[in-house]
């Protein structure tokens, strides 16, 4: 397929400046996309721009990436998500910025792009001069319409300081000066986003007297809670594996929605047209299965920790949940697991299944450890324990479905 007919096809096609669409699929457009650096992670939400920004550049496209030292130093994105964080101090936000330039690394490797921060062309511009030379151009009824202001400053807000009205303004200005500088004539975001987006295209018009556009994709939804896709029990899922870890990432993909997850395979994958709609069609004989959540899980964890971090997380997921071999696990595979469950300590002794169960909590006593025992609610290592007994060596202890200890 062409480039447009594939991010039609893909959903990545929500709200865009072009007259006809097929403009993208000649290749040797320059674009760009900024992530503000409110964390020193992004998220899956980033993840799904990650990937329309490589298939841009797959089709022949030039791609820059920003992260936004200036705008994170304004008081990030103002959009209404999150009214009560803390200012940043600017050694917090050069470690987000670091931390974000490299992530696009990890997950754009193998692809050729450029990475730049706002901050650099911003910290030495005088006010005045921006006022000047850029503020004049900006009507204060277009900008007081924007939806973001409006749901700060309107009831039940929680107001708007000028940093943070400004941030359209420097936005539109990260545009303007990668047109200048580097022939930037396309802005890719999301279309809760693509007001400000639109700043910098008008600001190219009127100053430079020309054409640029803006390319907003549509937010990911889980058509189960009609609700914005990314978020779990604990809040969002993190491409840092200190913040979500690789088990915690693959379990988010592989618990995904029967009705969405044909869907989300399209948006967080490489996977082909041809290949998703043969998943697609098994999937639906035998959803029980769920061949298309695991081929989804797979491929994104892959994509985001690596090949061999997967297999691991595999091997785990298959142990906890499928029956399979606990002496399959590698001293790798214990390490990660044990930072998922209970864990018990051996220290060079041996201790009963009843101390076990008490030390980790399962169980609250002796004696309710032992009935657990005697209804046959505790296996070891895929075995039903009938009787307590000694355990000197690595073990898996499973309580019901979805209870575990792991003893090392």
């Amino acid at each position: 397929m062409k480039l447009s007919e594939e991010l039609t096809w893909r959903g990545f096609v929500g709200q865009t400046t072009f007259d006809d669409l097929t403009v993208i699929d000649k290749a040797g457009l320059k674009f760009y996309l900024g992530v503000d650096p409110s964390a020193d992670s992004m998220t899956i939400g980033n993840l799904a721009a990650m990937i329309l920004v490589a298939h841009f550049m797959r089709a022949g496209h030039k791609g820059i990436l920003l992260a936004g030292g200036a705008t994170g130093r304004a008081g990030g994105d103002p959009d209404g998500k999150d009214e009560t964080r803390a200012k940043k101090t600017d050694s917090e936000i050069d470690h987000n910025v670091a931390s974000i330039q490299k992530q696009f690394s990890q997950v754009l490797s193998g692809e050729e792009f450029e990475t730049v921060n706002n901050y650099d062309w911003f910290k030495d511009i005088p006010v005045i001069d921006f006022l000047e030379k850029i503020g004049w151009h900006f009507s204060m009824t277009q900008l007081l319409d924007r939806d973001f202001v409006q749901k700060r400053i309107g009831e039940g807000g929680k107001g708007l300081n000028f940093a943070e009205f400004s941030y359209s303004l420097i936005q539109g200005y990260d545009f303007l000066h990668l047109f200048r500088t580097r022939g930037v004539t396309l802005q890719l975001c999301g279309v809760d986003q693509f007001g400000n987006c639109v700043s910098g295209m008008q600001m190219i018009r009127k100053i430079e007297n020309s054409r640029a556009d803006v390319f907003g994709m549509p937010l990911v939804i889980n058509k189960s809670t009609g609700k914005k896709f990314g978020k779990s029990e604990g809040g969002a899922v993190w491409l840092d594996p200190a913040k979500t870890s690789p088990f915690k990432f693959y379990q988010f993909w592989l618990n995904a929605d029967d009705a969405g997850v044909i869907d989300y395979m399209k948006i967080y994958t490489f996977l082909s047209k041809e290949e998703i709609e043969k998943i697609a069609e098994d999937h639906a004989k035998n959803p029980s299965e769920r061949l298309a959540q695991k081929t989804l899980a797979y491929e994104v964890t892959k994509m985001v920790h690596g090949e061999k971090t997967v297999a691991s997380v595999e091997r785990v997921t298959k142990v906890l949940f499928s029956g399979a071999d606990f002496s399959e696990l590698t001293d790798e595979d214990l390490a990660n697991l044990a930072n998922e469950i209970p864990t018990v300590k051996l220290d060079g002794d041996s201790k009963t299944i009843t101390q076990i169960l008490v030390e980790s909590e399962i169980a609250k006593s002796n004696g309710e450890a032992r009935r657990l025992i005697e209804q046959n609610a505790i296996s070891m290592n895929g075995v039903k324990i009938t009787s307590d007994q000694n355990i000197s060596e690595k073990s898996l202890i499973k309580k019901g479905k979805n209870q575990f200890v792991l003893v090392v």
